[in-house]
């Protein structure tokens, strides 16, 4: 299985989630977008629950590390959140599966990561780009590390131990660092 990648173009950013919404779903899209803007690993953004939402913050302890991760919501999570929550009142997940609402005696379960990964997958191929699950908070990170040149800041964010683990998630090369020395003449 290929390393899945940062999207470092802003437009093919939006282009996968038109495809996602297109090709897939709507909720596949509303992955994409909010995936992007929590830059939370897979298992916790699938696991997020309305209850783990207060306001403009989420709320939720990472499962690989324990860490709680303490995220104050943009504008446009929090309008994707309302729609999604105006649409499914009944809802407990915020990326509940609709499948399992034919199991009338089945608690409810959020989307699999398998049905993800197979809809990102899909769309990686016809933009020709390695994505994954991984590829929204990599891309997240990219672009942040992009605007600021904050390599702490993008470390936070992501909360990663080291400078390199970070650098090399997000995808910076030694070819970018190479183009940072040509292109900046002093």
């Amino acid at each position: 299985m290929p390393e899945v990648q940062a999207v470092k173009s802003l437009d093919t950013v939006k282009l996968i989630s038109h495809l996602l919404e297109r090709t897939c779903s709507k909720q596949m899209s509303d992955v994409w977008n909010i995936g992007l803007n929590l830059a939370l690993r897979i298992s916790d953004l699938l696991s997020i629950k309305f209850e783990d939402i207060n306001g403009d913050r989420l709320v939720v302890k990472e499962s690989k590390t324990g860490k709680l991760a303490n995220i104050k919501l943009n504008k446009k999570t929090i309008d994707t959140i309302k729609v999604i929550q105006s649409e499914h009142p009944e809802h407990i997940y915020l990326f509940q599966s609709y499948r399992n609402q034919q199991a009338k005696n089945s608690p409810p379960k959020p989307l699999s990561r398998r049905a993800v990964t197979k809809a990102f997958s899909m769309i990686g191929e016809e933009v020709n780009i390695d994505l994954g699950t991984h590829s929204m908070r990599k891309t997240r990170g990219y672009h942040l590390y992009q605007n600021t040149k904050d390599i702490a800041r993008v470390m936070k964010m992501l909360r990663h131990g080291s400078e390199a683990v970070t650098l090399r998630y997000i995808g910076i090369t030694q070819d970018d660092v190479d183009k940072d020395f040509v292109e900046l003449e002093i």
